[in-house]
This record gives structure tokens, sequence and C-alpha cells, in this order.
């Protein structure tokens, strides 16, 4: 049985770091008293520096452990989970691609009509842990430390909702492919209602988290109103609802029309015989 994000894991990223390819320095903010921490604690008080190193190696370790998550859903239908596609079609070029897609195809190189999901990976260390005598030790969920993990900083969250608006206007033929972002903290009260009108709106499909339980000794929000933000507790939670996402037929439409327009559109799709030919006219003239 697949587990979901958890200390684990987070341990693990800090030890295969160490072991095969960063020094301490690298991963650990060091205090004045020579303690290595992944985050200032909360009453630190001395001189502070800013660690950038960290962000990619936690950023790869991420992006392929959520292409495994997704890979044992993916593989039960016969599809692929693939780690950092790019198809130009759709804005996902080599200096930008999809951090995991679901693909009909498993090349790296795709084509619009193959992607079936794109996951947007914005997670990151969420404990504070210290390193000592050879050691990685958990000291504390992320309310002991002074960091902004995963989906409370409001930069993952605007470069989430930018690179998505970027996908749905590069090409129509993004407008029926579903778009997650993917997360391991929860977010913050300010994009409570913001991810609700994303999610209806049809830009994101939603943000998710992937950590049932961030905090050790106090709950954290479940989900939004409108389910625009969802915290899945277990591995089958989040099974049943890929599956659901990959068996729906979605599209995506936006557009700016006054009344008058938007009746006439309304009035000639409703000619149409059956409701998805409603639908399919619908979508066509609000687009033209």
């Amino acid at each position: 049985m697949m587990r979901l994000w958890s200390k684990e894991d987070e341990k693990r990223f800090f030890i295969e770091s160490l072991k095969n390819y960063a020094t301490p320095e690298q991963l650990f903010y060091v205090t004045k008293d020579g303690r290595y921490l992944a985050y200032w604690p909360k009453n630190y008080k001395g001189e502070k520096t800013t660690l950038q190193s960290r962000n990619a190696l936690i950023g790869a370790f991420t992006e392929k452990w959520v292409t495994d998550l997704m890979q044992n859903i993916a593989g039960e239908m016969g599809y692929f989970a693939v780690q950092g596609a790019i198809c130009e079609e759709i804005g996902l070029t080599s200096a930008s691609p999809a951090d995991v897609i679901i693909s009909r195809s498993s090349g790296q190189q795709q084509k619009a009509d193959d992607i079936l999901l794109i996951v947007e990976v914005k997670m990151s260390i969420v404990w504070n842990w210290q390193y000592v005598n050879n050691n990685v030790v958990c000291v504390g969920d992320y309310k002991t430390h002074q960091g902004n993990p995963g989906l409370l900083r409001s930069d993952s969250m605007l470069k989430a909702i930018g690179k998505s608006l970027n996908i749905r206007v590069s090409s129509i033929k993004s407008c029926r492919i579903p778009i997650i972002v993917i997360g391991n903290t929860p977010i913050t009260e300010n994009y409570m209602e913001k991810v609700d009108r994303l999610k209806i709106s049809g830009v994101i499909q939603g943000f998710w988290s992937v950590n049932p339980k961030p905090l050790d000794n106090d709950d954290s929000i479940k989900k939004t109103e409108k389910c625009g933000f969802y915290r899945f507790d277990d591995f089958e939670e989040l099974h049943e609802s890929v599956l659901k996402i990959l068996s729906e037929e979605m599209n995506f439409f936006s557009s700016m029309k006054s009344n008058r327009e938007l009746g006439q559109i309304i009035e000639i799709a409703n000619r149409e015989k059956t409701y998805e030919e409603k639908a399919q006219k619908f979508l066509k003239l609000i687009r033209e």
C-alpha cells in the first residue's frame, strides 16, 4: 500500500542528499551556537542567512515522489506518469515543462491529445530538522519554525496559478486537460476563497495536499467550502479522486461577452438535439 507524504519521506530526503550529493551547509542553516537546522526556530534571535541551495534538490525529490505516486494510479489504466514533460502546443516548453503529467504516452516529448492530467508540484520541507552526530532528527512542525513551506508560501501559489493560466491560454487543446496543484501543507486563510473561485471557474481543478498530518499536535484544514483545497488522509482517498478526474470529460471555457451575445449563443446552442450536441455548439460559439 502506497503511503502519502510523512516525516519519513523528509528524513529520507536529507539522508540520501547527504550521502550522495550535498553537504550539510547546502541543506541546513547554521545557528550562532553551531546547530544545523532545516529552518530558523520561531524564537531564534541571532544573525540569519538565506539558504537557496536546497530548493532545487527538494524540488527534484518531490517531483520524483509525486511521479511514483501517480504511476501507481495511472498504471492501473494503462497510462503513464511522466516527469518533466514537454508539449509546445500548450505552453509546456523545455524551459518550463510540466512537473508531472498522466498521459497515454511515456515519452518526455508529448502531444496535447495524449495528456490526460497536468500536475504542478509545490512541495517542500514541512517539519524542522536538526543534523546532529551524523543523524537527522525532527525537532518540530511548521508552527515551531520561521519558514513558510509548500502551499503556505504566497509565491508558490502565485507561480502555480500563473503557470496554469499560461497553459489555458496557450491553445484550445488545453481546455479539456484538468490541472491540479499538489502540495504537502495547508493553504493560508487568504487563499481559501481564491482557490474555490479557481476551481469553480475551471482554471485549476484543485489544490491538493498529500500530507495527512502536517501538524504534530493540532489538526489542519481538511477542505475549503467548494473543495478548491483538499487534504487527502490516505492513498485510497487520493486514488479515488484521481480516477474520477481522469474519467470525466471536461471543458474549460472563459469569455467576456455582452448579455445579448450570450443570449444569442444560448438560443442557437439550444436548437441542437442532445445535451452533448448543445454543449459542443455552445463551446464552439463562445470561443469564436
